[in-house]
């Protein structure tokens, strides 16, 4: 992701790249002039540099720190690194809150913030008739957290809207030896890691006699990173400060509404 949002930042006309972090990739230059820099100069880079806007596609680790240091610069975030504990999401709201506007999301793709509407509409509608849902995702061999942030943003949205609460208690990773019946409530949450696949997701809505099924498929990265630039030129607009969501971008340029 990172190279993919460098190609399509430097592709778009209204945006420049001042400035790139990486330490597998040290000293490589992105173009005339501009090279990648050690994460430890950050700091130093970003008080000379001043950017608009900071993006974070990194892992969990890397992010709290990364996003403490534009932080204190004052950059606006956007960041779609995923996997965070609940102790690393909250040093990371910690350091955001107050301080500077930050959109994250576990996918920055249009396709699949619309398929998290419609998989909300769908648990909604389906709620009375007790059918049961399940979450399957696929990812490439090297992705290193499971479920991905998008299977479990879907499944919190069906816990959600199917009366569930949080649903985190619901949710079953996987099935394996004689795990009794399933239960009404429980949502199943299944990982597969092969290949290159840059992401699928599909959440399954079986009844009697039938089922319904929602399916996202990204083709490339692009998809992800077009939806990236969409959120660096929505938060470069914010002021106040706080954690947004792909969500309010959407409902304040598409929905317009704020149900």
């Amino acid at each position: 992701m990172g190279s993919q949002m460098v190609k399509s930042i430097m592709a778009n006309p209204a945006m420049e790249l001042v400035a790139g972090f990486d330490p597998a990739g040290i000293g490589t230059q992105l173009a005339p002039g501009l090279k990648i820099s050690s994460p430890i100069e950050m700091d130093e880079v970003l008080k000379e540099v001043k950017p608009l806007v900071f993006v974070d596609f990194t892992n969990a680790d890397a992010a709290v720190e990364n996003v403490k240091v534009a932080a204190r610069h004052r950059v606006k975030l956007v960041i779609g690194t995923t996997g965070f504990s609940d102790a690393q999401f909250d040093e990371l709201e910690a350091a955001i809150k107050d301080t500077v506007p930050a959109i994250i999301s576990p996918n920055f793709s249009i396709g699949v913030n619309i398929f998290w509407r419609l998989v909300g509409e769908a648990a909604k509608l389906l709620q009375p008739y007790h059918y049961h849902a399940e979450v399957i995702e696929m990812h490439h061999a090297h992705k290193k957290d499971a479920p991905s942030g998008t299977a479990k943003k879907a499944a919190e949205i069906i816990a959600r809207y199917m009366g569930m609460g949080t649903g985190e208690e619901h949710f079953v990773y996987g099935r394996q030896g004689m795990t009794g019946e399933r239960t009404e409530e429980e949502i199943g949450i299944h990982a597969v890691r092969a290949g290159d696949i840059v992401g699928d997701h599909t959440v399954l809505f079986a009844g009697i006699g039938e089922r319904l099924e929602l399916t996202h498929r990204a083709n490339s990265r692009e998809a992800f990173a077009q939806g990236a630039l969409k959120a660096i030129e929505w938060i470069s607009t914010k002021e106040e400060c706080g954690l947004y969501t792909m969500e309010d971008m959407m409902r304040e340029l598409v929905w317009k509404s704020k149900n």
